[in-house]
């Protein structure tokens, strides 16, 4: 069986600047099916890096003539993406069986499968053993009915045709995988030749590559916005500090790439933590690596005397979600920290000289002109190095998509705009457009201070140094100004 994995050609996130990191996800598949399969052939395509436009990746479909096709399946703001990419195979040939996944189709498995007839199969959650399975069962022509995690249209897998009148069949859940070290180190040598031309240019300086390392799955916490608690069933699981020191040290050594995100949406930084920064240190690897990581508010200052050893071991930049500046849209996130404990997060990272990025969310519902005031007034107060403002997205799969439909809030259905810098509901006292307005006056006011921007440009950080300098060429704030 011949599979191809697809990550299909997409527009980076302008807020971030252009950055371009191995597509993590299809790797980590490939390698599995690499590692446990039966010897298929595997061809991974990152159209990014191999500079494929639409055309250019029919060709090479067209070319490699797969049986199955993975398509990586992003973020919800490029499901159609995805969506067009499945419709660019089927429409070369109907014949190949397709694949998506990820936590957008994972929470509406039945509405895309019932909207768009291009995809065939739709794995829930995690991807590695219900991929695995659904190979040998189509290589073996055998019924997919019993494969945990899969959502198909009934009788589908045979026929290769759907219509309108189909059933949508969920199977029961997969159990999660209980040990992380048994997966491989995901495929970077399936893009070898592509593996110098990633990148995150505001973040890294040039020649330092860029990749995410996966250290754990899950979270668990539950904060209303956010869909991986669901996705990963409420459980957080750890790789050994060990098997994550190997995948550093790997892309480092054979691929150059010292820059690297620990993409990990709840590391935490427990003793788990400590020991990953003392084996990348007894490794001799601290001197060239330059990692960020996620963090919470709250496990900053619970770990203030581990925060020297984070910034020797090579932890040069951590952003926190900070959020808000009241305790009351804290509470409605269920975030579970408290907003006087950001200033001394920032100020614990600065004074280890650890680069500080906060994100924000703006567009709650009971926000107002007056609120954004004094949200604005608490960020200039906290100080981070970085501010990321963000309006609330009701992504699908989240607590607050599930309120803001059932009650009507959601004004813009279109995932497209799911980007975290489109409006797509008002509050209780701003419209949409308002709403959109307030994000701009958030970037407006804190990059706006001509102290902060030449402090910006001239700090000793080297980060710092360098993410201000490159901001300053980039219109972000007149991009975010056209969408008002």
């Amino acid at each position: 069986m011949k599979i191809m994995f697809i990550e299909p050609p997409k527009e980076f996130w302008f807020v971030m600047g252009e950055y371009m990191p191995p597509p993590l996800g299809i790797l980590q598949l490939a390698a599995f099916l690499e590692d446990k399969g039966d010897g298929w052939d595997l061809d991974v395509v990152d159209c990014q890096a191999e500079g494929l436009d639409w055309r250019g990746l029919q060709r090479r479909i067209e070319s490699y003539d797969p049986d199955l096709v993975v398509v990586s399946s992003l973020s919800t703001c490029n499901a159609y993406v995805v969506i067009r990419t499945v419709g660019l195979v089927k429409m070369i040939d109907p014949d190949i069986r397709t694949v998506v996944g990820g936590q957008h189709f994972s929470a509406l498995a039945e509405q895309s499968l019932r909207e768009y007839p291009e995809i065939d199969y739709v794995i829930r959650g995690e991807g590695e053993l219900t991929l695995l399975e659904l190979v040998k069962t189509l290589n073996s022509r055998e019924n997919v009915g019993k494969i945990r995690g899969l959502s198909f249209r009934k009788d589908d897998h045979f026929q290769g045709k759907s219509s309108e009148n189909d059933i949508v069949i969920h199977n029961p859940p997969r159990p999660l995988i209980a040990n992380l070290d048994d997966l491989p180190i995901p495929g970077f040598h399936l893009l070898d030749d592509y593996m110098g031309k990633y990148h995150f240019k505001m973040m890294s300086p040039s020649g330092s590559g860029y990749a995410m390392v996966e250290a754990s799955r899950g979270c668990q916490h539950r904060c209303t916005f956010c869909s991986q608690w669901s996705f990963w069933g409420g459980m957080h699981r750890t790789k050994t500090p060990q098997r994550v020191a190997d995948e550093m040290e790997l892309l480092l050594n054979e691929y150059g790439i010292s820059f690297q995100w620990l993409t990990d949406d709840n590391l935490g930084l427990g003793n788990k933590y400590r020991d990953l920064c003392d084996e990348i240190i007894k490794r001799g690897l601290s001197d060239d690596l330059n990692w960020f990581i996620q963090a919470r508010s709250d496990d900053i200052i619970d770990n203030e005397k581990l925060i020297p050893k984070m910034r020797k071991a090579g932890n040069f930049w951590v952003m926190a979600g900070l959020e808000r500046h009241d305790r009351q849209t804290l509470d409605s996130f269920n975030k579970g920290i408290n907003s006087s404990d950001s200033k001394l997060a920032m100020q614990l990272l600065k004074d280890n000289d650890i680069f500080s990025q906060a994100t924000l969310i703006t567009g709650d519902r009971s926000d107002s002109h007056q609120s954004m005031d004094e949200f604005r007034e608490f960020v200039n107060l906290v100080d981070p190095d970085l501010a990321i403002f963000m309006i609330l997205t009701p992504f699908p799969g989240t607590s607050l998509f599930n309120q803001a439909h059932q009650n009507g809030w959601i004004e813009d259905y279109n995932w497209s705009n799911y980007d975290m810098t489109h409006a797509v509901m008002p509050t209780l006292h701003l419209t949409r457009s308002e709403v959109q307005e307030e994000l701009f006056l958030c970037y407006r006011d804190f990059y706006g201070s001509m102290k902060r921007r030449l402090t910006g440009l001239f700090s000793r950080n080297t980060f710092k140094k360098h993410t201000y300098r490159y901001m300053a060429g980039q219109g972000l704030l007149q991009s975010l100004r056209d969408l008002i």
